[in-house]
């Protein structure tokens, strides 16, 4: 497979998303620069995490005007698979290719630890390798995760599924103590309607080999890859 890492200015979780794919899971990737307009026939894209544009304005809001983003938009509408990882989440939201907006956090203080989330959608690209109600532990690094949308929106997403991952404690109890950020409903990640875009508050790359005393991340990129049928 053939993996495309966005590199904004700024990005700095991007070498750490090229690590994984191609060293630990020995696909092929590319590192695409932020003033590109193609993608270079990649089978599926990254947007990693990081502090685009020094988060001037609010986060991701500058990055969504990046050329790329159009290219990163029309592979999306074409069912290509993309993933945003905290600030790529967050870019994604601002370009409108996933629901809602993310807040400061509720404690107004940047959060840097790990954090357990429930599978609440196993049946997805991004989580087939997971079962139904698995608990992973999971690191995350933010200031604006606290993920916010309307209830009309929210009920729909509700409805639909999309949300994929939802803070818990370690036994699995989605509850207000769990949540990390104030993210409404304990969001900590959620997909499209069409089921190709994901986008996720919390680092996987940050824990997906041994060495790292912790690999529940690599269930997210290995899900993708049994997506794509790929063997590793």
């Amino acid at each position: 497979m053939n993996v495309g890492v966005i590199v904004f200015p700024g990005s700095n979780c991007d070498h750490d998303c090229r690590h994984v794919f191609q060293t630990v899971l020995g696909q092929s990737v590319q590192m695409i620069w932020h003033k590109e307009t193609s993608l270079k026939g990649v089978d599926a894209v990254v947007l990693p995490g990081g502090f685009s544009y020094g988060d001037y304005l609010r986060t991701g809001a500058i990055a969504r005007f990046s050329p790329v983003m159009g290219a990163v938009k029309a592979f999306a509408k074409d069912g290509g698979a993309v993933i945003g990882i905290c600030n790529g989440f967050q870019i994604l939201l601002e370009a409108g290719l996933l629901p809602g907006a993310m807040l400061r956090n509720k404690s107004l203080h940047f959060i840097c630890k790990d954090v357990h989330v429930k599978v609440e959608n196993a049946a997805t690209a991004f989580t087939e390798a997971c079962e139904s109600g698995q608990v992973l532990k999971i690191p995350v690094a933010h200031a604006d995760g606290n993920y916010y949308t309307d209830p009309v929106t929210l009920a729909a997403m509700q409805a639909n599924a999309q949300i994929v991952l939802r803070y818990c404690t370690p036994e699995g109890k989605v509850t207000p103590e769990a949540n990390p950020n104030g993210s409404l409903d304990n969001i900590a990640g959620i997909i499209n309607p069409e089921g190709n875009v994901l986008g996720m508050m919390p680092h996987p790359e940050r824990c997906a080999e041994d060495v790292l005393g912790n690999k529940d991340g690599k269930l997210i990129f290995l899900s993708l890859l049994k997506a794509m049928k790929v063997k590793v």
